[in-house]
């Protein structure tokens, strides 16, 4: 019987699509990161559907949309997240031997979730420094960099000695800030914070300011929608968000430059393992993230939900030399759940786990990845967020359009936003009231509640 490959996914917290050496970031360097897509593919236009860390995290390991799964926030569903259906229970009975290491946040709590012979986790966002750790479903402190000690439990899976192939699901906390959730349920947010070794790494570096990054008063004459919102960021509890993270300033973005360091150190250490073990080249290695952020394009930062470039494209690259070329450069849109098995919008129950085997088997026959072939011409993009001003919104994104519909905002969606992103990469001329488009207007808004019903599974 031929040899089934392993899987690997690295999944980072908030980074942006260009956050990393090869995705286009000015001076990070992540030179173990940029091999994956150098001896790969880098997914030019990979998405998310829902922006923000909980229902993205369930839609990958599901294959489903959030407003199917049920997670559609970060509110604690902790009894829910222990049933979702899981692709790594799929692979279990495929004969792999499953791990999930590091930050879980579909729920609070970081006990064992089914699905993974090995369990290293924590409870809510975790801590940078000095972690408590659920290992195996016994809590356990640990002394030191969070980043470091994932990346140690990584390898040390990797390494072990085992007769079958293998999957690691390995979430990294980094590049999300320290905060701590005290007993009223608020967050007490302690920032950004690299590891002692790089504190002072990129010091002085600029990242390049965008046509985009506004001001409020500039964005709200495109985006009438936003009017309410940004009034609610003038509060005082806003603003001491905000000094706290250095939101949407040059240190913000060094330091999580800085983060990155580490995790790509953790990077090189797979590589290594993967090559002691002379499984490298039999190892699909998927690096990607949960979400996207914002440096104060559209006035917006800190911040990643909404469907704006920056809040839904994700990094994506994939290394698996039987399938894919090295230097692949794919232009075609995906999403990320489609790391899942089977990642069509209205997946069956009874369809669950197909796409992974679809993955092993053509892997092994040299056929086109079944990654690959998952190539929707029409993302769907959603939000429920009911206590943001009514800023809840269904989009689509096509090759070159984008409507942003605001759910129960406004009349006959007269606050709605629609781009043509071939001529306005920078989403800044909202094209809703211009007559000359209203046939492509109608026809996305067509295309939208279609998507958006696939997605319920109807």
């Amino acid at each position: 019987m031929k040899q089934r490959p392993n899987f690997i996914v690295i999944l980072i917290d908030d980074l942006r699509y260009d956050e990393f050496g090869a995705g286009g970031h000015p001076y990070m360097k992540t030179p173990h990161t940029d091999r994956i897509a150098h001896e790969g593919a880098l997914f030019e236009r990979a998405f998310h559907t829902t922006p923000i860390c909980s229902p993205n995290r369930a839609s990958m390991m599901t294959g489903q949309y959030a407003s199917r799964h049920g997670i559609i926030d970060n509110v604690a569903r902790d009894a829910m997240s222990h049933r979702l259906p899981n692709y790594h229970l799929e692979l279990q009975k495929l004969g792999y031997e499953t791990a999930h290491i590091g930050k879980w946040h579909m729920g609070n709590d970081g006990k064992p979730r089914p699905g993974y012979d090995r369990w290293v986790s924590f409870d809510g966002h975790g801590r940078l420094d000095d972690p408590t750790l659920n290992i195996d479903g016994a809590y356990e402190k640990k002394s030191g960099y969070i980043t470091d000690l994932l990346n140690d439990l990584a390898v040390q899976f990797i390494e072990k000695p085992r007769a079958k192939p293998f999957a690691l699901f390995f979430a990294h906390k980094a590049v999300h800030p320290d905060a701590v959730q005290a007993a009223d349920g608020t967050l007490q947010v302690n920032g950004y914070r690299p590891a002692e070794r790089h504190k002072d790494l990129y010091k002085g570096c600029v990242f390049p300011k965008y046509p985009n990054m506004l001001s409020p008063a500039q964005v709200v004459k495109q985006k009438p929608a936003w009017a309410d919102a940004f009034e609610l960021k003038k509060s005082d509890k806003s603003k001491a968000l905000l000094e706290s993270l250095h939101a949407g300033n040059e240190e913000e973005i060094r330091l999580r430059a800085a983060m990155m360091a580490s995790v790509d150190e953790g990077v090189g250490r797979i590589f290594a393992a993967l090559e002691q073990k002379k499984q490298l080249d039999n190892t699909v290695l998927i690096f990607l993230g949960d979400n996207g952020y914002f440096f104060g394009e559209h006035g917006l930062g800190p911040e990643r939900r909404f469907a704006y470039e920056a809040g839904i494209r994700s990094p994506f690259v994939v290394r698996f030399p039987k399938m894919i070329k090295s230097g692949t450069r794919v232009k075609k849109l995906i999403i990320c759940q489609d790391i899942a098995p089977h990642a069509e919008s209205n997946w069956p129950a009874a369809g669950r786990g197909r796409r992974c085997r679809e993955v092993a088997d053509s892997a092994v026959q040299r056929k086109e990845a079944a990654l690959a072939q998952v190539v929707p011409r029409r993302v769907l993009a959603e939000q429920a967020l009911p206590w943001l001003v009514g800023m809840s919104y269904k989009a689509v994104r096509t090759d070159r359009y984008k409507l942003i519909h605001w759910v129960n905002r406004g009349k006959a969606g007269e606050l709605d936003e629609l781009y043509d992103l071939e001529k306005d990469p920078w989403e800044m001329k909202n094209l809703i009231a211009n007559r000359s488009q209203s046939r492509l207007r109608d026809s996305l808004r067509r295309e939208l509640r279609r998507l958006a019903t696939e997605a319920l599974g109807l």
